[in-house]
Parts: C-alpha cells; sequence; structure tokens
C-alpha cells in the first residue's frame, strides 16, 4: 500500500460537511504546517478530521485556494487507468442516452467526479481542459482512459481556463493523442450545422451548455426577424433559422468567429436569410436603437461580466445596461432572452438586474413583461449537488 501524506482539518472545522458529499476543502479550513505545505500541487493525499480519522482521498494543491479537492472514498491509495474509464463510462451512458451524435460535453467537472476538468467530445475528437493541478499530473493515465472509454482518435488539451493560472499551471494548448483537425468541425445541433474550432477557439471551440435554451428561443423565433447579440458562432441565430425564423443578424466583437457563423449558416442552408455585424454589442445596441430597428426574438448572450465575487456588482450594472439598450428593439409580443455565465452572479441576482433593466429600457412606453421561462445548461451539464457553481448558466426568456 503507498503511504500518503495527510492534510488534517482545524480542530473547530466539522467535517460533516465533507462526509456528506462536498467535495473542496479550502486552505483555511486545514492545519497547513510545514509538511503539508510541501506536498507537491497535484499529490494525492488522504484527508483526516482533527482527530486523525480518514475521510477521504483528495487531490492536493496547498499554494491553492482550493487545497484539496475529493476524489474517492479513504482507503484508496492510487489512481489507475481503471479508475479513469470507470467514471469516464458512467459519464458516457448518461450523453449516450441523452443525444443520438457524439457531439456534448462528457465530462463536467466535480458533477461528474473528475474535479477541476472538462471534456467536450466532438466525433472522434475530444478536447481536455485539465484545470486542476491532480489532473494535469495524471494527464496519460486520463487520456489512455478516454481514448480506450469513447473510442475517440484524437485528444487535444486547451490550456486557457483562468482557473488553471489559480492552480499555478501554464497556458500552453497540445496535441496529447492522435492529431488536431486541419479545419474547423461540423456539429449538428438543433436542426443547424454549427462550426466548431477546436484549436483557435474560444474555450474547447463550441458552447454545448446552450442547447435545450437555443432550442426554446428558436421554437419561438417562426416567422420573425432575429437578432443575436454576443453570437459567437451563431448559437441563437442558427438555431432559429432551422426552425423557420425569417431572418436573423449575429452580431459580435470577433470576426474569426462571425466567420464560423457564416460558414455554418452556408452548411445548414440558410445563407440566404443570416447576416453578421461585427462591432461591440452595446454600441451595436444603441446604434440600433437609434436607426428604430425592431427585431421579433432578440437574444443577448455574453460572456462572463462577474466572473469573481469582486466584479459582481460592475457585473450586475453590465447585466442591466444590456436589458435596457436590447428591450426598446423587442416589437410587441416579441421576446427577449438574456443570459448569464457568471459563477459570482446568482439566479436571483440576475434576474433582478435583468428586470431592473427592462424597466428602464420600457420606462414610459405603457409596455409591461413576463418572464415565460428560465432556462439552464444541458443535462449534459449536470449539477453538483452540493455545489453551486456547477449550475453556472441562466437564461431568462421575457415576453415583451
Amino acid at each position: 500500500m503507498i503511504d500518503l501524506p495527510t492534510l488534517r482539518l482545524k480542530p473547530k472545522m466539522d467535517p460533516r460537511r465533507l462526509r456528506h458529499g462536498y467535495p473542496w476543502v479550502y486552505d483555511n479550513e486545514l492545519v497547513l504546517d510545514r509538511r503539508s505545505k510541501a506536498i507537491a500541487p497535484g499529490s494525492l493525499a488522504v484527508l483526516a478530521d482533527a482527530d486523525h480519522t480518514p475521510i477521504a482521498l483528495v487531490a492536493a494543491n496547498p499554494g491553492s485556494r482550493i487545497a484539496g479537492r475529493v476524489l474517492d472514498v479513504a482507503g484508496l491509495t492510487e489512481l489507475t487507468e481503471d479508475w479513469f474509464a470507470a467514471r469516464l463510462t458512467r459519464a458516457l451512458d448518461l450523453r449516450e442516452r441523452l443525444y443520438p451524435d457524439p457531439f456534448y460535453r462528457l465530462v463536467h467537472a466535480e458533477a461528474d467526479g473528475f474535479p477541476g476538468v472538462v471534456i467536450d467530445r466532438f466525433g472522434d475528437t475530444c478536447v481536455v481542459q485539465p484545470n486542476a493541478a491532480w489532473a494535469e499530473v495524471h494527464l496519460d493515465l486520463l487520456v489512455a482512459a478516454l481514448r480506450r472509454v469513447t473510442g475517440a482518435t484524437n485528444v487535444l488539451k486547451s490550456a486557457g481556463g483562468r482557473a488553471r493560472g489559480l492552480e499555478g499551471l501554464d497556458d500552453v494548448d497540445l496535441v496529447l493523442a492522435g492529431s488536431a483537425p486541419d479545419a474547423p468541425v461540423p456539429v449538428p445541433m438543433n436542426g443547424a450545422v454549427y462550426m466548431a474550432d477546436l484549436t483557435g477557439g474560444q474555450k474547447t471551440g463550441l458552447f454545448f451548455d446552450q442547447r435545450p435554451n437555443h432550442a426554446f428561443t428558436a421554437a419561438l423565433a417562426g416567422g420573425r426577424r432575429v437578432l443575436d447579440v454576443f453570437s459567437h458562432v451563431g448559437g441563437f441565430a442558427l438555431a432559429a433559422l432551422a426552425a423557420g425564423a425569417e431572418s436573423a443578424l449575429a452580431v459580435d466583437g470577433s470576426q474569426p468567429a462571425l466567420d464560423l457563423a457564416s460558414e455554418g449558416a452556408t452548411r445548414s442552408g440558410v445563407a440566404d436569410r443570416f447576416s453578421t455585424r461585427k462591432g461591440d454589442a452595446f454600441d451595436v445596441l444603441t446604434t440600433l436603437g437609434a436607426e428604430g430597428e425592431t427585431f421579433g426574438a432578440v437574444i443577448c448572450d455574453p460572456p462572463a461580466f462577474a466572473p469573481s465575487k469582486p466584479a459582481l456588482d460592475a457585473g450586475l450594472r453590465a447585466y442591466e445596461r444590456i436589458a435596457r439598450l436590447a428591450a426598446p428593439l423587442v416589437e410587441p409580443g416579441g421576446t427577449l432572452t438574456l443570459c448569464s455565465c457568471s459563477h459570482a452572479a446568482d439566479l436571483e441576482k440576475f434576474r433582478t438586474a435583468c428586470i431592473r433593466g427592462i424597466g428602464r429600457g420600457l420606462y414610459q412606453t405603457g409596455r409591461s413583461a413576463q418572464l415565460i421561462h428560465t432556462g439552464f445548461a444541458g443535462p449534459d451539464h449536470p449539477v453538483h449537488p452540493q455545489l453551486a457553481e456547477t449550475g453556472y448558466l441562466k437564461a431568462l426568456v421575457f415576453r415583451l
């Protein structure tokens, strides 16, 4: 049996939360003496209570705010390829029951038993984001198990996540197995085709999390003009066109993203009803308002305005401003969809900011709003019951 180092809770720390499944141990909850501080980031360790009773096997990183990530029960002393394969098999079973095609989030971090690890699947290519030190240490085993379980030929490492810096990790993307696709990958979703750039795009190349919100919004867009702001590769716009929207205008600050959206429109057979506009979203919304433009469906899906608690107040003001500028662009009886992927802005705070912004945007018009739907990430992004951060995505659909 391998003799592992021990991380011990401080005497006043109640271990019941961890015994009941909470996956993180913070640095201020532990006795971090010279020996524990010397544990190499990503090493396995035994988490024990103040009385030295083992609680769990954890991945240690004494230099991180999250100093321990729970991996398994106490008593296990090493991770093998079979350990990774068993968890990947469980994750794969869910996705294969949900989706007919192999395009989905295969691993959603803690909720799938892989703390800090995200894996998105694009057919025979998987893109891994190892955002915690333990995953970087065990990357060879993870990749071997991933290829074995899924049959994937290619495995890429995406190292651009903000969390990697907090874990003391590099930002170097790599090909871990096989080869990188030499062109964007076509992804069928909600009746449309999206083009995913797996090596030069944002995050892993495509956002699977909005799939059910694309579908809900698209179902209301038939025969209407659609405005998709922060469109990326055409998320809401292409789904709406596939569902019969009259036209769609995609707005984004990235020309490469808009080029991919245009290619997706061509592959989806809707290019004649699709157009793009490059620019700052706030500026474009302001200009469209000044021009008197209106649309039957307006969607705003910005990046995280409040990625952390210090950014919360500024982020909520930004969400309110987006709602204020977007609301007047919605024709009577149309819909306004407002999204947030900010961990720090919970649903109540986000909803309050959006309602305040809509109220300001429609002030003195005599119009009112109905909140008709609250959406979240798709089921391939399961939520850890004790970790609210895994349920980060919110989508509010208003009828104005």
